[in-house]
C-alpha cells in the first residue's frame, strides 16, 4: 500500500493511493497514518479494504507529510562512502546519530524556507524507515518486522549552523520546513529490496545525487538495532538513513541553495518530492 495525507497544513486526512495513482480518503477507517495505524494489525485491515469504494480525492490537493503525529525523528550521518570522503570526514565506526525536531517536518513538496543569517543551505536525500512495531534492544535479525514502510526524506540542512555554532549537528538540521516527508508511505511488503533503490536529487534541474542504497555503510537491519540499544522505538518513529555524494558541501568549490531554486528528488518506488526554496517569512 501507498499511504498518505493530504489537506492544508495541520488539517491533514489519511489516504490511499489506488491502482490508478488516484488519491482516496481513508477517513472513514483510520483517523490518521500515524501510531497505532502504523501497527502490523491496522494494516492488515487497511489491505482488505476495496480501495476503489473509497472517496475520491482531487488530483491538486496539496500533501501533507506521509506520517502523522512523529514521535521520533532520528537521523544517520555518513552513511555512504562517497559522501563522508566528499565531506573529508573518515569513514564511522558505527552509526553518526542526530536529530531532527519533529517541528521540522513538512509535506513532500512545501516551500523550504531559509531561516534568517543562513548562508550555506544545503540539500541531501535520504532513505526514511517508519517504525510500526515498538521495541528496545531489537536484534538485527528481527530487525525488519519492527517497519511499517519506507518513504523518501529531505534532510534540509544549514551548513553553518551545523558546523560553525558549537555544539551538536542538530542546530543545523532542525529548522521549521528541514524535514520534508514523503510523497507517502510505502509499506514494506510493496518494497521487496530497499537495499538496492536508486536514489537521487536534482536543483534547477541539474542532477546532483545519483546513488544507490546499496552503497549504505550501515543497512537498514544494523542501523534499527544500533539505535534501540539507547531508545526505545516506537509507532511513528521515522528514521533518516544518510545520503549519497553530490551535496552542495561535497561541490568544488561549494555552492548552496538560494532563494528561488528549485529541488526535486526522490527514491525508486518511494515517489518524489519537489520544493521551492523561498527566503525567510
Amino acid at each position: 500500500m501507498k499511504l498518505l495525507r493530504f489537506g492544508e497544513a495541520g488539517q491533514e486526512r489519511p489516504g490511499i493511493l489506488d491502482d490508478e495513482g488516484r488519491i482516496r480518503d481513508l477517513s472513514a477507517h483510520v483517523d490518521d497514518i500515524a501510531g497505532a495505524v502504523l501497527g502490523a494489525e491496522t494494516l492488515a485491515k487497511l489491505r482488505a479494504i476495496d480501495v476503489n469504494a473509497l472517496p475520491l480525492v482531487e488530483s491538486d490537493v496539496r500533501l501533507g507529510a506521509c506520517v502523522g503525529r512523529i514521535g521520533k525523528f532520528v537521523c544517520i550521518g555518513l552513511n555512504y562512502r562517497d559522501h563522508a570522503a566528499e565531506s573529508g570526514m573518515a569513514i564511522p565506526a558505527e552509526p553518526v546519530v542526530f536529530n531532527k525536531w519533529t517541528s521540522a517536518v513538512c509535506g513532500p513538496n512545501d516551500d523550504v524556507v531559509q531561516p534568517r543569517s543562513s548562508d550555506r543551505l544545503d540539500w541531501e536525500v535520504e532513505l526514511g524507515v517508519v517504525i510500526g512495531k515498538a521495541g528496545a534492544s531489537i536484534e538485527e535479525t528481527n530487525a525488519l518486522d519492527h517497519v511499517a514502510g519506507y518513504c523518501v526524506v529531505h534532510d534540509v540542512s544549514e551548513r553553518s549552523f551545523q558546523f560553525d555554532r558549537g555544539g551538536t549537528w542538530d542546530k543545523g538540521k532542525g529548522c521549521d520546513t528541514f524535514g520534508p516527508t514523503g510523497p507517502w508511505l510505502v509499506t514494506a511488503d510493496e518494497v521487496p529490496d530497499i537495499a538496492n533503490a536508486r536514489i537521487w536529487l536534482e536543483v534547477d534541474g541539474e542532477r546532483h545525487q545519483d546513488g544507490t542504497t546499496a552503497d549504505m555503510i550501515f543497512t537498514v537491519p544494523q542501523i534499527i538495532a544500533h539505535l534501540s540499544q539507547f531508545m526505545s522505538l516506537q509507532p511513528g518513529d521515522v528514521i533518516s538513513t544518510g545520503t549519497p555524494a553530490g551535496v552542495g558541501l561535497g561541490l568544488k568549490p561549494p555552492r548552496y541553495l538560494q532563494p528561488g531554486n528549485e529541488i526535486r528528488l526522490g527514491i525508486e518506488g518511494l515517489g518524489e518530492q519537489l520544493q521551492r526554496v523561498v527566503g525567510p517569512l
